[in-house]
């Protein structure tokens, strides 16, 4: 039996913490995947359903709102059953809201895709509240905040291809401009690309659930057993949390980051695509990486398929962010850091607004490499500086995560009444409130030292 906090002391057991940390890492991947799939599907269902922006951006609505619903009720589920259970009930969630997906794509019933993503997200948002601890316990303790960036880099690749696949699946033809009309071809051809999607995607959650349930004891044994003490209730964890001032500052900052950050993503397809951005350049094709993913269909301008393929680069600039931020965490602040990143992503948002023009459309996917250490460093400042127990305080701030339903679907109502760049002011201002949290957070002592952020 190997010592609680200490790693295996045989090759045996380090073999099998290494294969249970392996298949965690995966879940990484799958759900920074699944959920930036949102993008090009906000994009697609906009056009195959012919709706507004607004409603289009129901269905990052869909999504997002289940980590408000979720996320303490995750942490009871998971307070009570310990992890592999947990996971093995999220997995089953999310089997559930693929299987809804593809009786929507197969039906053609928009309100049955919010469903779908509402049930899938449920159990993402479960699997992110039990998987992130669980990656920093399976293994050395003093290795902990390496495992668990370890696991986030495949989380942010996942992210990174979800806009890719999901652009060249969901958006063959597709187009959403004033004037044009999606055929039933076309139509039926994004549909069945989502119902592909969603069959893969349903095929690896299985393998994963399989693999999970058969290795179930291993990877139980693998986690050093949870310290001895009462247990709060859900009810007691929510009150402890709201009694902080710095916990519920902290949930204002995640709600507008994720919200900014989702807004910004899931908008960025009908951006660029539009006129005034890149809808009648071909500049983005001259740059190498960029213009080679978005693979030029030979039409002048950028179609939105193309402009869905660009949209990977949003969330891999955070991928690279996220290394940089690393590396400047260790010879600079985080209150500092943020403050300053949070400046740039507000100046860029301006810019955007106000010069516009083809250049505003590389700033505004740009804004993802200062999205990037925005999520941890937030809740790593929170958690030294509120007077809530950790667990409540984490609670409360994956709960502020459904700030991704609220501010897309704001900004998809300004877009409709505006447009597009306009749009981009809710974001701006939410950077700008968020460089006021940096500052304030610069300023306030910290009361306990940091646990370890769970990363977004």
């Amino acid at each position: 039996m190997d010592v609680p906090g200490q790693a295996p002391a045989n090759a045996g057991g380090r073999s099998n913490t290494m294969a249970a940390f392996a298949a965690v890492t995966v879940l990484f991947f799958a759900w920074g995947f699944i959920t930036s799939l949102i993008d090009p599907l906000v994009a697609a269902v906009k056009g195959i359903f012919t709706l507004s922006d607004a409603e289009a951006q129901l269905s990052a609505f869909a999504f997002f709102i289940a980590y408000g619903v979720m996320s303490f009720p995750a942490a009871a589920l998971i307070a009570r059953f310990h992890s592999v259970p947990s996971i093995l009930t999220a997995l089953t969630t999310m089997v559930a809201g693929c299987l809804l997906m593809l009786a929507a794509a197969n039906l053609a019933v928009y309100p049955l895709v919010l469903a779908g993503l509402f049930i899938l997200a449920s159990g993402i948002t479960i699997l992110q509240v039990a998987a992130n601890p669980l990656a920093a316990a399976l293994g050395d303790p003093k290795r902990s905040h390496f495992r668990l960036t370890f696991s986030q880099t495949f989380n942010s690749f996942g992210t990174f291809l979800g806009p890719l696949i999901g652009a060249h699946m969901f958006l063959e033809g597709v187009e959403v401009k004033e004037g044009t009309v999606v055929t039933d071809a076309v139509r039926a051809q994004a549909l069945a690309g989502i119902d592909s999607a969603y069959f893969w995607i349903c095929g690896l959650i299985l393998a994963l659930l399989l693999f999970f349930w058969i290795s179930r004891r291993i990877v139980s044994e693998a986690v050093p057993p949870a310290p001895m003490g009462a247990r709060a209730s859900m009810g007691e964890l929510v009150r402890e949390a709201f009694s902080s001032r710095w916990s519920r500052l902290g949930a204002i900052a995640i709600f507008l980051y994720v919200g900014a950050e989702v807004a910004i993503g899931t908008q960025m397809a009908w951006f660029l695509n539009s006129d005034a951005i890149w809808g009648r350049s071909d500049a983005a094709f001259g740059v190498p990486l960029l213009g080679f993913a978005m693979g030029s269909d030979g039409v002048p301008g950028v179609s939105l398929q193309e402009a869905g393929k660009a949209v990977a680069f949003y969330w891999g600039g955070a991928m690279i962010g996220r290394a940089i931020g690393s590396v400047l965490l260790a010879r600079v602040s985080a209150a500092k850091l943020l403050t300053l990143f949070t400046a740039i992503a507000f100046l860029m948002c301006l810019y955007v607004i106000l010069i516009g023009g083809v250049g505003a459309g590389f700033v505004a996917l740009s804004i993802g490499l200062f999205n990037s250490i925005m999520f941890p460093v937030i809740f790593s400042l929170t958690l030294e500086r509120s007077t809530a127990r950790a667990e409540a305080t984490s609670g409360l701030l994956c709960t502020a995560i459904v700030g991704g339903a609220i501010i897309p679907w704001l900004v998809g109502n300004l877009s409709g009444a505006t447009s597009y760049s306009t749009a981009i002011l809710l974001p701006a201002l939410c950077y700008a409130a968020l460089c006021v949290f940096a500052v304030a957070a610069g300023r306030a002592p910290a009361r306990q030292a940091s646990a370890g952020a769970t990363v977004h």
